[in-house]
């Protein structure tokens, strides 16, 4: 029995399957992230039943509350907000990916912090692709070395990049950000080996997934298109 969010979701997987086809893509290479924001657990377990199984938080409080209250083991949690290293202890035993992070201080602590537990955690590292200041993520510049320091890491592994765009109603502003996003990819390709493996692009939202993937994203994080509008 579909409901007005089980149809939301599916007009959102609509979308990327013909976002895929205009561009000669796979839809399967694209994970689609339901950002749950704000909204009650209800809408996860409903989308859980539905075969969704991809979900993420932007607050660390958050989704440590709503991984302890979903106790189902099929759920993958994505971290994807503003990550405070003192935070990174509450996630680390149930987290899937962290696409947040941007320094050598958060990845040494996911280390720290995962192989206590013997766990390996997949992470993200951001890229402030829309040059503004309230955005977080590395400079493009300092990549590199954040890149090196993942090689040696047992417990964290380094997948990708993620970058948020700027904010607008007219998604083809922000197709350079996207493909300064997957030029970088392309152009740290030497650095994968180790804990380092370059093959994901968490990029685009509800309002700019089609461009993100005709730049190549493999990760959309939509949460309006799929949830409604916020409350706050």
């Amino acid at each position: 029995m579909s409901s007005i969010l089980t149809d939301r979701y599916e007009n959102v997987k609509s979308r990327i399957i013909n976002a895929c086809r205009s561009c000669g893509r796979n839809p399967d290479e694209i994970t689609l992230v339901a950002v749950s924001k704000t909204k009650p657990d209800s809408d996860i377990l409903e989308l859980l039943n539905h075969g969704h199984l991809h979900f993420g938080e932007n607050r660390a409080k958050a989704l440590e509350d709503r991984m302890e209250s979903i106790d189902n083991p099929e759920a993958v949690w994505h971290f994807i907000g503003n990550l405070q290293t003192n935070k990174i202890k509450y996630m680390v035993h149930r987290v899937n990916w962290i696409e947040s992070i941007h320094k050598k201080k958060a990845l040494k602590e996911v280390e720290k912090r995962a192989s206590e537990i013997n766990r390996v955690v997949n992470v993200l590292v951001q890229v402030n692709i829309s040059d503004e200041d309230q955005k977080s993520g590395c400079d493009p510049e300092q990549l590199e070395s954040i890149l090196a320091y993942g090689h040696d890491l047992k417990h964290t592994r380094i997948l990708g990049l993620m970058g948020m765009a700027t904010f607008t109603d007219h998604p083809e502003k922000v197709r350079p950000e996207f493909r300064l996003l997957r030029e970088l990819k392309e152009k740290h390709q030497h650095m994968n080996g180790g804990g380092v493996d370059l093959k994901h692009l968490s990029m685009g939202m509800t309002n700019d997934l089609e461009v993100a993937i005709e730049e190549g994203s493999t990760m959309v994080r939509v949460g309006t298109a799929i949830f409604g509008e916020r409350n706050y």
